[in-house]
């Protein structure tokens, strides 16, 4: 086993230079972006953000859409990552029921990722992930609430290098689309979210 030598960063210090490549990633103005308590057990080091799609145009509307993204550092570089570091990131947003009865729609929501991560110029390995389609209808006293949509993705990458602004700035594009706001850029199709009726 090697040791390391005096000009070799520490773990920690090469995790702060990670997370510092988090927090210059530029995000869309629709999110409102705040870090959290991180996961503790999965690996060493871990960063976590949680974002919220804001209606900032639309006030009005229900909640069109929240997301959490999770960075793992891990010096062993675990069988099946391919790497020190990890993402984990989760999306998810109400859409209205016709598109959520399209049984494409969680193939379109995969695509998004890897678009998005693709237009930001995020390099990665071992991705893997979950889109689900949810149907519910209200009964009861939540018989008022009608028939909804949502859709989930859960996904996992290995960045090939330590900056993370791209892949940051990927999830950011992601959670936006899902939503129903246009991509940056344009020339993507978008799903509609969700809308209460007003009275």
């Amino acid at each position: 086993m090697s040791h390391a030598t005096a000009d070799e960063p520490t773990p920690q210090a090469v995790f702060d230079a990670i997370v510092a490549s988090v927090e210059r990633a530029e995000l869309r103005e629709e999110l409102q972006v705040t870090p959290i308590p991180a996961p503790s057990g999965i690996a060493p080091y871990s960063y976590a953000l949680a974002a919220d799609v804001n209606p900032a145009r639309h006030a009005d509307d229900s909640d069109l859409g929240t997301g959490r993204l999770i960075v793992l550092f891990d010096p062993s570089a675990p069988e099946g990552w391919g790497g020190t570091v990890r993402v984990i990131c989760y999306a998810q947003a109400p859409l209205e029921t016709e598109i959520g009865l399209d049984p494409f729609v969680a193939d379109v929501a995969w695509s998004w990722l890897v678009d998005a991560l693709a237009a930001r110029g995020a390099h990665y390995t071992a991705a893997s992930g979950t889109a689900t389609k949810v149907l519910s209808t209200g009964y009861g006293e939540l018989a008022s609430q009608g028939s909804g949509a949502q859709i989930e993705l859960r996904a996992s990458w290995t960045p090939l290098d330590g900056d993370l602004t791209a892949h940051v700035e990927g999830w950011g594009e992601l959670l936006c689309m899902v939503a129903g706001y246009p991509p940056t850029p344009d020339g993507v199709a978008v799903l509609q979210p969700r809308r209460e009726p007003r009275g």
